[in-house]
């Protein structure tokens, strides 16, 4: 009885461990900008706090493949 308790949990822990990678990985990368401060900080924003700062580098790496 233990050892099939033991079982069951080992499949449950290694559904949900697999579940939580597939949920991470199925976006695709996500867009995020890294600001690096003068005092040697870092900020990462995410898609939506970035947005302006996204949509200016998009459109300078076009210029620069041009």
């Amino acid at each position: 009885m233990r050892r099939r308790l033991v079982a069951l949990g080992a499949l449950l822990g290694g559904a949900l461990a697999g579940l939580a990678i597939f949920r991470r990985t199925r976006g695709g990368p996500r867009e995020r900008v890294d600001l690096y401060l003068e005092d040697g900080s870092l900020v990462t924003l995410t898609e939506y706090e970035a947005a302006p700062l996204l949509e200016l580098a998009r459109t300078a790496l076009h210029a620069a493949r041009l």
